[in-house]
C-alpha cells in the first residue's frame, strides 16, 4: 500500500512539472519582440503610428452660406373642438326615435331626436281654440261699438254705454293678442320635440335610448356634437417668449403656426396664430395661447396632445452651416475652420438655434469660410489637413486641398 501512494505521488509531481512547463513556453511566444515575428508586428505598428503622425489629418469640408431662415417658438399644445355642444331636450316627454348614427357627419338642423309631440299638439290646438273664440267675441263687440256710435247722436244709447262698449272692445282685443302668444308659445313647445343639430359637426356616442324620458332637466343630453373644422389648438409657451410674439402680432394679421407629431418628425397641419390669452399663469410662468386650422383632412382629433411651432419671424440673410460642423466643449460650441494655408483653427461659435440639420450662427462665423463637418476628431488648432470632399464656396469657387480655386467646377 505504502509503494502504491509513493508512485501515485511521483506521477503527480511529473503531470505537474510539465503542465508548468508548457504554459511558461506558450506565454513567452505571445509576447511581441520575444521572437523575430513579434519583433517585426512590432516595428511595424510603431511606423504606422509615425507615419500617422506626420501626414495631414484628412477631413470634409463645407463653406459657411448665407440664407433666410425662419426663427420659431415650441410649445405643447392639446387640440379642442372648435365648437362642441351637448344636445339635450328642452321639454319633457318620451323619447320616441333617434334616427342618427354615432360618428355621422350633421349639419345644422339635422334632426338627431323625436320626442312624443301629442300632448304639445293637443295644447297648440287648444291655444288655437282660445283663440278663435275671443277673436269672435272681439269682431262682435266692434260691430256693436260702431251702432252704439250711430246711436248716441240720436239720444238712443247714452255716452256711458258707449264708453264701456269700448273698453269692452279694448278688452278683447288684448285677450287676443295673449291668445295670439299663447299659440306661438305652443307652436315653439312643439318645435321642441324635433330635437336637431345646434352646428355642423360630427356626432359622439349616443347618451340614451329610445323609450326614455327627457328633460330640460336631464345633465347627460342626448348627443354630444364637434365641430372639427375648422379645429383650435391651445397651447402654452414661456412668458418670455412675449418680448418675439407681440411685435411679431403686431406686424402680421396671423402668425403661422405648425402643429407636428408628439416625435416631432411629422407636419400634421398648418394654420394661423387666433388669440393670446390676456394673462400669464403665474403658477407655472407660461402664457396661453389658441391657433386655428381649417382640418379639412381631419387629421387633428379634439383631445389629441401636438408639438406646436410658431413662426415669428424670418431672420434676413442669416450665417448657417451643418449642425455636424458644431462641437461641444467645455467653453461652449465651436467649429473647426480650415484657411487657405490648410491649417485648422477653432473658432467659439454661438448657435442661435438648429433646424432642419441646419445651425443658425449668431457670431463667429462669416458667409464663405470653409468649416470641417467629418474629421475633427483628428484635428487640434494649427493642424495640417488634407481635404476628402468639398462643396462649392460663395461665388462659385470650390475648395480643393483646403484653398479656393475661383472658377474651378466642383
Amino acid at each position: 500500500m505504502k509503494k502504491r501512494l509513493l508512485w501515485i505521488a511521483v506521477a503527480v509531481l511529473v503531470i505537474g512539472a510539465m503542465g508548468y512547463w508548457i504554459h511558461r513556453h506558450s506565454a513567452s511566444s505571445a509576447v511581441p519582440g520575444s521572437t523575430a515575428g513579434g519583433s517585426g508586428l512590432r516595428s511595424r505598428r510603431g511606423a504606422g503610428r509615425g507615419a500617422a503622425d506626420s501626414g495631414p489629418a484628412t477631413v470634409d469640408i463645407v463653406p459657411v452660406r448665407a440664407q433666410n431662415v425662419p426663427i420659431y417658438v415650441d410649445g405643447l399644445g392639446t387640440v379642442q373642438a372648435y365648437n362642441t355642444v351637448t344636445v339635450q331636450a328642452q321639454v319633457s316627454g318620451k323619447l320616441i326615435s333617434v334616427p342618427f348614427k354615432e360618428g355621422d357627419e350633421v349639419k345644422r338642423g339635422d334632426l338627431l331626436a323625436q320626442i312624443d309631440p301629442r300632448s304639445f299638439k293637443a295644447q297648440l290646438d287648444q291655444a288655437l281654440a282660445k283663440q278663435a273664440q275671443d277673436t269672435a267675441q272681439l269682431k262682435n263687440a266692434e260691430q256693436d261699438l260702431q251702432r252704439y256710435e250711430g246711436l248716441v247722436t240720436s239720444g238712443y244709447v247714452s255716452q256711458q254705454q258707449l264708453d264701456g262698449q269700448r273698453a269692452q272692445v279694448a278688452q278683447f282685443s288684448a285677450q287676443v293678442q295673449a291668445d295670439a302668444a299663447a299659440v306661438e308659445s305652443a307652436r315653439v313647445q312643439l318645435s321642441y320635440t324635433r330635437i336637431t343639430s345646434p352646428i355642423d359637426g360630427r356626432l359622439g356616442i349616443r347618451l340614451v335610448d329610445v323609450g326614455n324620458l327627457v328633460g330640460s332637466s336631464g345633465a347627460g343630453g342626448i348627443v354630444v356634437v364637434t365641430q372639427l373644422q375648422p379645429i383650435s389648438v391651445v397651447f402654452t409657451l414661456p412668458e418670455q417668449a412675449l418680448d418675439q410674439l407681440r411685435p411679431a402680432q403686431a406686424q402680421s394679421e396671423g402668425l403661422r403656426v405648425e402643429a407636428r407629431s408628439r416625435d416631432d418628425q411629422t407636419t400634421l397641419a398648418v394654420g394661423k396664430l387666433a388669440v393670446i390669452s390676456n394673462q400669464i399663469d403665474q403658477s407655472t410662468g407660461t402664457i396661453k395661447l389658441k391657433a386655428t386650422f381649417p382640418n379639412r383632412d381631419e387629421t387633428l382629433w379634439p383631445g389629441q396632445f401636438v408639438n406646436v411651432r410658431l413662426l415669428v419671424r424670418t431672420r434676413q440673410d442669416g450665417v448657417v452651416i451643418p449642425v455636424a460642423a458644431v462641437q461641444r466643449g467645455p467653453d461652449g460650441a465651436y467649429a473647426y475652420v480650415i484657411g487657405a494655408d490648410r491649417t485648422a483653427q477653432m473658432r467659439k461659435i454661438d448657435v442661435a438655434q438648429t433646424e432642419d440639420n441646419l445651425a443658425l450662427i449668431n457670431s463667429g462665423l462669416t458667409p464663405g469660410e470653409q468649416v470641417v463637418v467629418d474629421g475633427q476628431y483628428q484635428l487640434k488648432p494649427g493642424a495640417k489637413v488634407r481635404v476628402a470632399r468639398g462643396t462649392p464656396a460663395a461665388g462659385g469657387s470650390v475648395v480643393h486641398g483646403g484653398a479656393a480655386v475661383a472658377g474651378a467646377a466642383p
